[in-house]
């Protein structure tokens, strides 16, 4: 327990990290606040609970849409280039909305619009900056990074409202949308200043379209990565339900003021730097992520169903804490799942497409929440979504979390490079790839049923094909044929295969009853020669 918490000190102390975070926790203050202003400024529009409920829909759907291409420029293009742009834009458009805001021409589409444009702006900025924490620590200190990233946000969750509750109330809206364009400064100071090392590689970049094709199969074939998306909707569905509604709930139902707004949105993320802090870092060891991932669950639908009840404001503070702190432990526990589900060479593209589906989850979950509070109210709705919460937790049963010790995503490199004869170009192909082996008649079977497991491999890893063939001459003698779409695609699989990969090849190779190792062929495409260049011979 003690370990976990010094090592969240430890990645403070180091210089780059600690920079990097409070630039972060800085810039997260910022939307924060901008959150509160936008929110509140939209129930000074309309009254509607759909209209104020679609702000949370506008932000997780530019994420649902720009998340994969975010996480595909984030391993294509160099992060730090890629955030300061990011961060140059969304500066922009914060000082817009606030030039906007103080001529008093928003409108409710218009802030909706602007609020979509500062998400498209997050889409980019969120899988490289995740990859840029990651890319500064120990990959054995990952899940304390994820973590401080999760109090980054939520310390921005509990300052940002607080402060801007109270700026909102003295100044209006579009003050606080002013400091929020400031927030990015330090970010943009950071990323300047940053000498970040780029190491290049003998093989050549992937393409953009290339990276999101690759990281769609890799999902594709593996179900461990399905299962982890089934417990985000889970969760996001439902969940969204809580930051949707309290704005409309605060205002018109508890008839509570900006102030008080912004102090309910305060104790969530103050609940949240507890969970960072002091919850989680105490948490017995022996406690599987599954337990953990559930008892939060349990403690967020109560919370959900406090707020229904209407209690009194005091109640509603601590109610609102305990969520926060359900909240991060959920989310920290979601995103590491997410990180060891994949080894480093598709991890933030992984990381990409689980925010893009919990956000789908949330924008889903906030435009149902809305419709349904202006049907049956906000306490009722509040109730069915926490009753929700609760039967979404027989999702534990069938689709369970990767822990740290599942499996080892180290890159194994035992596969050894094809010697070749011809002058072979990067672009050449498609690649064939034939593997041989003999297998004893008794253990055909075994075989056949074993070697589908390296099916999932090779199409997950880049294969766009894969077949297995029996030798009608030879019974014992069987081929695996796999096609990868070019040179140096194939090299890539050579650099993807995981030392938990491995394992399943050698137990494959068990079944191999040769006198030689299985004899592996290597075949490359050729285009039909044009009859022109074709000499005819009489």
């Amino acid at each position: 327990m003690a370990e976990q918490s010094a090592s969240k000190s430890i990645l403070l102390t180091q210089k780059l990290y600690r920079a990097l975070w409070i630039a972060t926790t800085a810039s997260n203050i910022g939307t924060s606040m901008q959150n509160v202003g936008s929110a509140w400024l939209m129930t000074s529009l309309t009254p509607s609970p759909l209209t104020v409920a679609l702000l949370q829909t506008a932000t997780s759907l530019s994420l649902v849409l720009f998340a994969l291409p975010g996480g595909a420029f984030a391993d294509v293009f160099d992060r730090r280039r890629l955030l300061l742009v990011a961060q140059y834009f969304m500066l922009t458009i914060a000082v817009i909305l606030s030039m906007l805001s103080f001529t008093g021409i928003v409108t409710p589409s218009i802030l909706l619009t602007i609020t979509f444009v500062l998400g498209l702006g997050a889409a980019i900025t969120m899988p490289a900056a995740m990859g840029a924490s990651l890319e500064l620590v120990p990959r054995s200190e990952a899940r304390h990074a994820i973590t401080l990233g999760g109090v980054s946000v939520n310390i921005g969750a509990a300052v940002g409202p607080t402060l801007g509750g109270f700026i909102v109330a003295a100044s209006g809206p579009w003050f606080v949308f002013m400091l929020n364009a400031i927030s990015f400064v330090g970010l943009i100071v950071f990323l300047h200043k940053w000498k970040r090392s780029t190491k290049l590689g003998e093989l050549p970049p992937e393409r953009v379209f290339g990276a999101m094709r690759a990281a769609l199969r890799y999902i594709r074939h593996s179900p461990h990565i399905h299962g982890l998306f089934v417990r985000d909707l889970a969760f996001s569905i439902f969940g969204s339900a809580l930051m949707a509604l309290l704005p409309i709930l605060t205002r018109h139902d508890l008839h509570l003021n900006s102030t008080s707004f912004g102090i309910l949105i305060g104790c969530f993320g103050f609940g949240a730097i507890i969970s960072g802090f002091v919850v989680l870092p105490r948490l017995p060891k022996k406690l599987s992520i599954e337990w953990r991932v559930g008892g939060a669950i349990v403690i967020f639908a109560s919370t959900m169903a406090i707020l229904a009840y209407k209690p009194d404001f005091v109640l509603l503070c601590f109610a609102m804490i305990a969520g926060g702190i359900a909240q991060l432990t959920i989310i920290s526990s979601l995103n590491f799942g997410a990180y060891r589900s994949a080894p480093k060479w598709v991890g933030i593209r992984v990381l990409a497409v689980h925010i893009l589906v919990f956000q789908a989850g949330m924008t889903g979950g906030s435009v149902l929440w809305g419709v349904l509070a202006n049907q049956i109210g906000v306490s009722s709705t509040l109730f069915f979504a926490s009753l929700g919460l609760l039967i979404g937790l027989v999702t534990m049963v069938r689709h369970r979390l990767l822990s740290g010790k599942d499996v080892d995503m180290t890159p194994s490199l035992h596969w050894s490079v094809p010697q070749v004869a011809a002058d072979i170009h990067p672009d050449d192909g498609p690649v064939l790839i034939e593997i041989e082996y003999i297998i004893d008649d008794s253990k055909s079977n075994e075989f056949e049923y074993a070697v589908q497991d390296l099916r999932n491999l090779r199409l997950r890893d880049g294969a766009i094909s894969w077949g297995l063939f029996k030798d009608v001459a030879n019974p014992s003698r069987y081929v695996e044929t796999f096609v990868a779409e070019s040179w140096a695609e194939h090299l890539r699989q050579h650099e993807r295969i995981t030392k938990t990969d491995k394992e399943i090849q050698d137990r494959v190779n068990t079944f191999h009853v040769g006198k030689t190792d299985p004899i592996i062929d290597h075949f490359i495409g050729t285009t039909m020669p044009k009859k022109d260049n074709i000499t005819r011979v009489k």
